[in-house]
């Protein structure tokens, strides 16, 4: 599961934030396999969506992130949820996806394919309400 600022995200769901305020952010794995997996790392990589194929990652100018972008885990048993938190801060106004990528350490250790299936996640930046 993902949520952004407290709100389940799918991909019918488009999460409204404010410039300038950070948005919490969480990821929820669950290990439904009969192994524990690990060590790897999850990274979430935000970009804008051109709607014509071109997807922009150049934002460090328009959004950054409370502590680091990548989490480090050494390892999620078996029937057991593993949380991560982060937050991200956004500097424009727009629409933003997020890219959760995950990088394995040792090759013959499978993560769970329904995590590589995590939903998308869309942020739209407004202006504050003042």
């Amino acid at each position: 599961d993902i949520l952004v600022d407290g709100k389940l995200c799918d991909c019918d769901i488009v999460v409204d934030c404010k410039v300038g305020d950070p948005v919490p952010l969480e990821v929820k794995l669950t290990n439904w396999s009969k192994h524990s997996v690990g060590p790897f790392a999850l990274t979430v990589t935000p970009y804008q969506d051109y709607q014509n194929g071109v997807h922009n990652y150049e934002l460090q100018d328009a959004i950054t992130f409370v502590g680091s972008n990548t989490f480090y885990i050494d390892s999620v048993k078996p029937t057991k949820d593993s949380v991560y938190f982060g937050a991200l801060l956004f500097l424009y106004t727009g629409d933003f996806y997020l890219n959760i990528k995950f990088h394995e350490d040792n090759c013959s250790r499978e993560l769970p394919l329904s995590w590589f299936c995590l939903p998308s996640v869309h942020i739209r930046a407004m202006e504050p309400v003042v």
